[in-house]
């Protein structure tokens, strides 16, 4: 039964951080949640021997999705690095549509870790990201989570993904920004 309130989840945190593996498990047990819209697996649908080759066009049906999720009004996920700020405007927009913004964020604690993730992810037939984006991507989107995505959150978690399961760190509600951000060494 869907929620009264319509409700975009936020599955986020630097590539390798397990964003995916955490969906699949924690949206349909914990928060019931049967749409989640992810460019790496649209990518794969148009492309399945190379999805880099229909990442573009990935990108363009995912953000069709969304907006067609937000006409009706339909409480969905999505999953996103943070690294940038492609989404605020999406969640501003969402937000004054009476969505509320579920973010949780899956924490690693540096950027050899999630290239070490990332290299097992290929050799097990998963997507490769460059080392060289994984190193960028890093500290910015930590930057942009406790700057921007944070606290424009209803709700939000943060997650230590080193191991699996992954644990909670921080949550709002008993946790606040600057918890966050010591927390993380920022």
């Amino acid at each position: 039964m869907p929620a009264s309130t319509p409700t975009i989840y936020v599955i986020a945190g630097c590539n390798g951080a397990g964003k995916t593996t955490f969906a699949k498990e924690f949206l349909p047990k914990e928060v019931k949640c049967l749409r989640f819209l992810n460019a790496d697996e649209i990518a794969r649908g148009l492309s399945p021997l190379k999805p880099s080759a229909g990442s573009v066009r990935a990108a363009r049906l995912l953000l069709t999705q969304v907006d067609e999720c937000l006409r009706d009004r339909e409480t969905f996920a999505l999953e996103s690095t943070l690294s940038g700020m492609t989404y605020i405007r999406l969640f501003q927009r969402a937000l004054s549509l009476g969505y509320e913004l579920e973010l949780h964020y899956l924490w690693l604690s540096s950027p050899a870790q999630a290239i070490a993730r990332v290299r097992k992810r290929v050799q097990l037939g998963g997507h490769h990201v460059p080392a060289s984006d994984i190193r960028r991507r890093f500290k910015r989107s930590l930057n942009h989570l406790v700057a921007d995505y944070l606290p424009l959150a209803t709700r939000w978690a943060v997650w230590d993904s080193r191991g699996l399961p992954a644990k909670r760190l921080a949550i709002s509600g008993m946790d606040d920004i600057q918890s966050v951000r010591t927390l993380l060494g920022l």
